[in-house]
């Protein structure tokens, strides 16, 4: 028998592509599995490595109902009814300041955003500093003020906080932690159980700033383009979304691993295709050059001050009017649908007419991004 055949016929192009298809879902449903015997950078990207050490490691020895959820924060019942919301981050980015911002802003944007995609409004933030001997007051000084004046732009207040300090060369100058707890407004739940076929997937602007703005700003490539940093706060802009689309069915904020590596997550966790559309894709010329250059897809690429919602069809355009009337919001867009099949793929529509499976990041082509 030859390979183009099944029993006695000919296969069609659909079926053998259906054969593909079948296949990658098989692979897709088998739990990450840590192979390394060390921690290597690749287990700071956000993709399957990532996934791999979290759910070998972390899961398996914290398991609890919340944790399992795997969100951007825990979301915790309170005995009085009310819901909080509840996250932590580390910012270990290199250098510490770069063009559009600084690890102090990282550090309140981080947090702040991924208490605002799990529908909370955030309020308070505790903040931990790691220093290494010798770092300069001035300097200090000078992340601290940004942290302040990002809190004051969020509308948050850093409550509480920690100081350690470390021999020198042992920290890279610095290092910070933050925890944020929001409180998630009665009757908002989003959830990827309440994403269906037919959905529409936004994103707040355009993608891949963020990662390129340090990459170039460590001044390590022989580039040169004018990108800043795209991290901000984004509660006003969720708030704005989730009052122009009250249905909306879940949100991620779009930081290591970029737009392709959160929606993998989506569609391997609902079971449903992500169908995103190339043209599409709000980029910045000078972003995409810079990739283009590097070889490496904006897909991927690290955002700090983007998110992608999965809104009804019927509210994507209030949804993205909406978002586009806000400062920050301007490039907002409609880059994409649900779909039923294939189950738990993210395909790309290219601008040749073809498509392309867009997998769970693989790697860390931008190391020490955030």
């Amino acid at each position: 028998m030859s390979s183009s055949q099944v029993g006695d016929r000919p296969s069609t192009a659909a079926e053998r592509e259906g054969r593909v298809l079948d296949r990658i879902d098989e692979f897709r449903k088998r739990r990450p599995r840590l192979l390394e015997s060390v921690v290597t950078l690749a287990h700071g990207a956000g993709g399957k490595s990532s996934a791999a050490l979290v759910d070998s490691v972390f899961v398996e020895a914290f398991r609890n109902p919340e944790l399992e959820q795997l969100g951007d924060a825990a979301v915790l019942p309170l005995p009085s009814g009310e819901r909080l919301a509840f996250s932590t981050d580390s910012y270990v980015v290199q250098p510490l300041r770069f063009p559009g911002g600084s690890i102090g802003n990282l550090a309140v944007h981080g947090t702040v955003n991924d208490l605002a995609v799990s529908g909370a409004r955030p309020q308070w933030l505790s903040a931990a500093f790691v220093i290494e001997e010798g770092f300069e007051i001035s300097a200090l000084r000078e992340i601290v003020a940004d942290m302040r004046d990002s809190g004051q732009a969020a509308g948050i207040e850093i409550v509480t906080g920690d100081t350690k300090v470390v021999g020198k060369g042992a920290a890279d100058g610095m290092y910070i932690c933050t925890a944020g707890v929001g409180v998630i407004p009665a009757g908002r739940v989003l959830s990827a159980d309440r994403v269906q076929p037919g959905d529409r997937v936004l994103v707040s602007g355009t993608i891949g700033e963020h990662g390129m703005a340090v990459m170039l700003a460590r001044g390590e490539l022989a580039i040169e383009a004018d990108i800043d940093s795209d991290t901000a706060p984004v509660n006003s802009l969720v708030e704005a979304l989730l009052e122009a689309s009250p249905s909306t069915r879940w949100m991620r904020d779009a930081t290591r691993g970029g737009v392709g590596t959160v929606c993998n997550e989506l569609a391997q966790v609902s079971g449903l295709a992500v169908i995103l559309d190339e043209q599409s894709l709000p980029v910045q010329p000078q972003v995409l050059g810079a990739c283009d250059m590097l070889g490496i897809d904006p897909l991927y690429v690290a955002n700090e001050g983007k998110f992608i919602a999965i809104v009804p069809r019927a509210e994507s355009d209030a949804a993205v009017d909406a978002l586009r009337a806000q400062p920050g919001g301007a490039q907002a867009a409609v880059i994409g649908e649900v779909m039923a099949e294939p189950q738990g793929i993210v395909a790309l529509r290219t601008a040749f007419g073809g498509s392309r499976i867009v997998d769970m990041l693989v790697g860390d082509p931008l190391p020490r991004i955030c």
